[in-house]
């Protein structure tokens, strides 16, 4: 299969950094601190990329599994490890995560930025993939740009930023052109309980969010 990330991916934390200003990566860690992670958490990410939050979660002590079906980008998140955290050991597979098959295993399953590859019929087929893949009781974690609010130019200004980001991306890595979703949403509407929302600005706007949401037990 041809790596959609071949061209790009090299550049992601990058252009991630020019965008955001560095708001992306604290949206990607925000959920990973001593209250959500303990040693022995099992910890899965979705679509990886440069895996620098994944590397804060193993340095917490969290047993770690990334999964990303980009050899480009699992390429780079090596890089990373070895680069900064060489003596952690985190599981890496090289796969679609929704052939991946283990139901209930993690603690916490994480996927930031990865849920807007796809258009919405797909994204909500891959988020129940993934609340399927925690325990009960576990944490799932999105974290991506926000849904737009506030006055008439804030919402602008931020459908703007999002299409600006989207078209980037449908362009180089042929990635869904789609809005801005509603994660929170979604995922109460598959059976999530939203237990907290983090913002992170930009020119004094919330520009992303991470939403930290339980798996409830039946």
């Amino acid at each position: 299969m041809r790596d959609k990330y071949r061209y790009i991916g090299p550049v992601y934390d990058f252009l991630s950094n020019l965008y955001s200003g560095k708001s992306i990566h604290r949206c990607k860690t925000a959920m990973l601190d001593v209250e959500t992670i303990q040693p022995g958490t099992r910890v899965l990410f979705a679509g990886v990329g440069h895996g620098r939050d994944a590397i804060r979660a193993a340095e917490l002590g969290a047993e770690v599994t990334v999964v990303d079906l980009s050899e480009t980008m699992l390429r780079k998140f090596n890089e990373a490890k070895q680069k900064e955290a060489p003596d952690l050991t985190i599981r890496t597979l090289h796969s679609d995560i929704m052939q991946i098959d283990e139901t209930g295993q993690y603690d916490m399953v994480i996927a930031n930025f990865f849920l807007n590859v796809f258009d919405e019929d797909m994204m909500v087929k891959v988020l129940e993939h993934l609340i399927s893949l925690a325990r009960a009781e576990g944490n799932v974690v999105v974290g991506d740009f926000s849904y737009p609010t506030g006055n008439l130019l804030a919402r602008l200004f931020k459908k703007l930023y999002w299409y600006g980001a989207v078209f980037t991306f449908w362009l180089l890595a042929n990635n869904a052109f789609h809005k801005i979703y509603n994660y929170p949403e979604h995922m109460q509407r598959l059976g999530l309980k939203i237990t907290d929302k983090k913002h992170f600005k930009l020119l004094n706007m919330n520009c992303y969010w991470s939403i930290l949401g339980q798996k409830q037990a039946r």
